[in-house]
């Protein structure tokens, strides 16, 4: 196409949803006198020899674009428009005798050209892969995918009023970590070359943030991106996005009230109910939910009844016979946990709070008040994942230093998500942090949860995959 230059600026006077919430209701067959000026992409087009149909869609929404022979400028070149064009576009709204709303073009220009074929169809495509790959493209042609990710911003921007509206303060920690910790996971390792130092992507922003109630902040929180160099699955990829929040003067109880409650408002504010249907299954996210204890889940739903004084002899029998892998340095409670991940977590479908976790497998959370060997933790599990990891904070150097020491042993014995001695953490527990509890939520889980979703591919806009071949071609 020739003789058009691409201007370096488009200014529309209306959205196209605009344009239906104000023009929808005139007659068939009726002209509005109305110019309007509008962009987007030509999805669909029909060339009915001296009339073109054309469909514009922004991000709003869609119109139709009626183009005469006679009055629409350049006309043979509108028609070899391709599928996917950018167009800017002046013109009466109108609607056609067929009841169509429309803008009958007196001006247009192209924005930019689709060189790659711009399909108008993209369900039941067998590579679905290509989705993730080329999301520019899926968002424009799957009407759920662009629905999912005004869901997600939705989401983020929920959660930041309702912290904001109870007093919580966002900040920003560092993403370089000189010591991996916060959580069990495998880091991603980088270089730093000016100070000539490794460095780790944070897998988790704990431990920033507690130093910040230490100095302070009482109710601090932080939704961040981490990474943790594990396998892919329906869901876990590599990055993803948390929300980790820690109060001052609270413990777990009073982090599962947050949780509940916050879960209630979300799912009403985005679905207008809190009742949900996911994988064909229905549940509500009503508050209060449900808490129980691991060893009682154990129970009710594997008939497993253990304690942490089980000979670890029974405790291997039973992994095996559910075909549990066990290693040498596995202790009692982290072989109950290996049992009730198996056996009872992906049988939790309605909202629940599983609480008390073994010491042995929980280095950061402080010890129960009553039960000995336990500590004060729980997960929140909604149709059968976890949501979210809480605890009331071990606040005790002295302990927190055992536990590190604790976790570094683990390491030596093979274990590459254990974590090491943080010093300066440890240096700013002494300075004294005040009882506190804190919590980290998957938001991509949470984002599937509400929208239907059952892979994190889907709620992630480019998600971590393997490199593409051909792509030159």
């Amino acid at each position: 196409m020739t003789g058009m230059p691409i201007p370096y600026r488009f200014e529309p006077s209306h959205t196209l949803q605009q344009i239906q919430d104000t023009y929808s209701e005139i007659e068939d067959g009726s002209e509005t006198g109305a110019q309007v000026t509008v962009a987007g992409r030509l999805m669909l087009k029909r060339d009915q020899g001296k009339i073109v149909f054309g469909t514009l869609q922004d991000s709003s929404g869609r119109v139709q674009l009626f183009a005469p022979e006679k009055t629409t400028p350049n006309f043979n070149e509108f028609t070899d428009l391709h599928l996917g064009d950018w167009l800017g576009v002046t013109g009466e709204v109108i609607k056609t005798r067929r009841g169509e709303l429309s803008v009958k073009i007196s001006e247009w220009v192209r924005l930019a050209e689709a060189r790659r074929p711009f399909p108008d169809k993209w369900h039941g495509i067998s590579d679905t892969d290509m989705r993730y790959r080329q999301r520019y493209v899926d968002l424009w042609v799957t009407e759920e995918t662009r629905q999912t990710f005004l869901v997600r911003s939705q989401v983020i921007s929920l959660i930041r009023r309702w912290l904001e509206k109870t007093g919580f303060v966002e900040v920003e920690t560092p993403v370089f970590h000189p010591i991996p910790g916060g959580a069990l996971a495998r880091p991603f390792t980088t270089h730093h070359n000016a100070l000539d130092i490794d460095l780790y992507l944070r897998i988790a922003p704990e431990l920033y943030l507690k130093r910040l109630v230490v100095g302070g902040f009482e109710k601090v929180y932080e939704i961040a991106r981490v990474f943790r160099n594990e396998g892919l699955s329906t869901r876990h990829n590599p990055e993803f996005t948390m929300l980790e929040l820690y109060q001052a003067y609270a413990d777990y109880t009073d982090i599962m009230e947050m949780v509940e409650n916050l879960m209630e408002h979300l799912a009403s504010e985005v679905l207008g109910t809190t009742v949900l249907t996911y994988g064909e299954r229905s549940l509500d996210l009503k508050a209060p939910w449900r808490r129980a204890t691991m060893l009682e889940l154990l129970e009710e739903h594997a008939d497993i009844k253990v304690t942490l004084d089980t000979p670890r002899s029974d405790l291997v029998d039973l992994c095996n016979k559910h075909s549990v892998p066990v290693k040498d340095h596995y202790g009692p409670g982290k072989l109950i946990l290996e049992l009730y991940e198996k056996t009872v977590e992906h049988e939790l479908w309605d909202p629940i709070f599983v609480v008390d976790y073994p010491k042995e497998v929980s280095p950061l959370s402080r010890d129960h008040r009553e039960n000995p060997g336990w500590v004060e933790r729980f997960e929140a599990i909604v149709a059968g994942r976890e949501l979210c990891n809480a605890f009331t904070e071990l606040i005790d150097p002295d302990e927190q230093r055992l536990r590190f020491l604790g976790q570094e042993e683990e390491k030596a014995a093979g274990d590459d998500e254990a974590m090491v001695v943080d010093e300066d953490y440890l240096r700013s527990l002494e300075y004294g942090l005040p009882p506190t509890a804190g919590i980290g939520i998957g938001i991509d889980r949470l984002v599937m949860l509400l929208t239907g979703d059952t892979a994190i591919r889907d709620v992630i806009l480019f998600p971590t995959l393997r490199p593409e071949q051909g792509l030159s071609e």
